[in-house]
């Protein structure tokens, strides 16, 4: 009977091996999904969108699929100040189910600003969580820090909305800032209404010569005009909108006269001089800054 119990007791510690070898290897498996989290720079301008780029690369040996399950997105972010307090969420991300074949890797931009209140002066660590709901297991990035500060101001201008706008009696404040890089000197544009504490978009506009003033002008329909040297013998136009939207732009190269900003006896405003390089229209700039994209509040000083 000894050696029957032993065959018994053998068969038996066999297979609970085997089923915890099993286990192991499908558990190690899912195990292998690689969450990474990046910003272009570390620094941003209050208001400006904070796009993270997030890549999720498929390391399991298998085809998954993730998506929302029981009311948990299948993504998402822990976002703390400074002084390691939680930034609470204020909106939802689009989470659409994603499928990932094997050793695919997909890259998602997201602007933070829409989702997250990251607009206050100060630094902010991030890191992204991806939820894989067949294993109801999370996987994580590294943590990353941004710090938010504001640009040094350089001209301001209030103007009415025209009546036959949808905000007609409102009034929109133009701002030009520029903030120095490593590498270069940005110009940026914000446009608000502060009496309403609204703002509607901050985006840099591009390099700048810190040394020349831009030239700024408007039309009738209030639309900023901005003509600034972005190198030299270069020069960029803008066209910014009553909502922020980035309505063209275009560059010119200096000839025997430097471009200039002209009124035209109809309220037009023309860039007389130099010779047009590459003009572009909003159809170009399809990741400008939207109405929808704006902060709820203002910037705080801390």
């Amino acid at each position: 009977m000894q050696p029957c119990g032993f065959a018994v007791v053998y068969v038996f510690m066999k297979s609970r091996c085997a089923l915890v070898g099993l286990w192991f290897f499908a558990g190690s498996a899912f195990a292998q999904i690689q969450v990474e989290l990046k910003f272009p720079r570390l620094q941003f301008i209050a208001y400006e969108p904070v796009v993270a780029n997030l890549t999720i690369t498929n390391l399991t040996g298998r085809d998954v699929d993730l998506r929302d399950r029981g009311g948990q997105p299948w993504f998402g972010f822990e976002v703390s100040g400074g002084e390691g307090q939680s930034i609470p969420q204020i909106s939802n991300a689009t989470s659409e189910p994603l499928s990932l074949r094997v050793g695919q890797r997909v890259t998602r931009k997201i602007n933070l600003t829409l989702l997250y209140g990251v607009h206050d002066f100060g630094t902010y660590r991030v890191r992204a969580h991806i939820y894989f709901g067949q294993l109801n297991k999370f996987f994580y990035s590294s943590t990353k820090v941004f710090e938010v500060t504001d640009a040094r101001p350089i001209w301001q201008k209030t103007v009415g909305v025209p009546q036959d706008g949808d905000a007609s009696g409102n009034v929109r404040t133009y701002s030009l800032m520029t903030n120095r890089f490593p590498d270069h000197t940005s110009l940026y544009v914000r446009v608000e209404d502060k009496d309403r504490g609204m703002v509607y978009a901050t985006y840099s506009l591009g390099q700048i010569i810190a040394s020349d003033q831009p030239q700024v002008a408007f039309d009738q329909s209030n639309q900023l005009h901005v003509l600034y040297c972005a190198a030299p013998r270069m020069w960029s136009y803008s066209r910014v909108g009553l909502n922020g939207e980035l309505v063209s732009r275009a560059s010119f190269s200096e000839t025997k006269n430097r471009p200039r900003l002209v009124h035209s006896n109809d309220g037009v405003i023309k860039v007389a001089g130099g010779m047009m390089d590459t003009p572009a229209t909003q159809a170009a700039r399809n990741n400008a800054p939207k109405l929808s994209a704006r902060p709820p509040n203002p910037p705080k000083d801390e």
